[in-house]
């Protein structure tokens, strides 16, 4: 019955659960504050300690050869690393993002207004400046979001948890020097139906900037 309820997928090998750079469910992340800090009051990332206890991990395949392998606490910070391969031998890319914002939408109106927020050339929400397109360029007004199932574990068991339909879109804004801060735009629908817009504002990390 609890299957059926919560969605819960045929297991995998414990071992197949993704490592990456030491990184999994279980685990706990240390951080160098300085790749952010060293930004001061021109970051609005509302994050500023530098470890992370893991409590679920994310997996998605890209369908092109890549796959996003994402991290969780339990106050949604989230780390996520992009690879070439599932098993994240060959990362590509490495930031940290942290909750700005979380809404509900009374009606199924809201979501094609949200939709169509993702996809201009340009984000803003109260209380921060204007963020622009990452994915694909700006040089376009508008550009269809990034759509795709993220698979969620609670343990190492192997047991896909649940599952989370995302639409979303990367906008970043330069800081001074050269620093860039990231803004992702999400709507993330679950396998029962409920709806959330999420907005989380993050910072790339380098390999060297953290540990596990």
């Amino acid at each position: 019955m609890f299957d059926r309820l919560f969605g819960r997928k045929q297991a995998l090998e414990a071992s197949e659960l993704p490592v990456i750079r030491n990184v999994t469910l279980g685990r706990t992340v240390m951080l160098d504050p300085l790749a952010w800090r060293r930004f001061g009051s021109d970051l609005l990332f509302p994050f500023d300690r530098d470890t992370l206890v893991i409590v679920a991990q994310g997996l998605v395949d890209l369908n092109e050869g890549g796959f996003v392998h994402r991290f969780y606490t339990d106050d949604d910070i989230m780390f996520q690393a992009v690879s070439n391969d599932r098993q994240g031998q060959d990362v590509t890319d490495v930031t940290v993002f942290a909750p700005w914002d979380s809404a509900y939408p009374s009606s199924s109106a809201e979501r094609p207004a949200w939709k169509s927020r993702l996809s201009a050339r340009s984000f803003t929400a109260e209380g921060l400046p204007d963020y622009r397109r990452v994915w694909f360029g700006d040089e376009a007004s508008e550009q269809d979001p990034v759509t795709f199932w993220e698979e969620l574990h609670d343990d190492r068991d192997g047991i896909v948890d649940r599952r989370i339909f995302q639409t979303c879109m990367l906008f970043g804004r330069d800081l001074p020097g050269d620093g860039r801060e990231l803004l992702l735009a999400i709507d993330q629908e679950s396998e029962a139906g409920e709806v959330s817009f999420e907005i989380m504002l993050g910072v790339a990390l380098e390999l060297g900037e953290f540990r596990a």
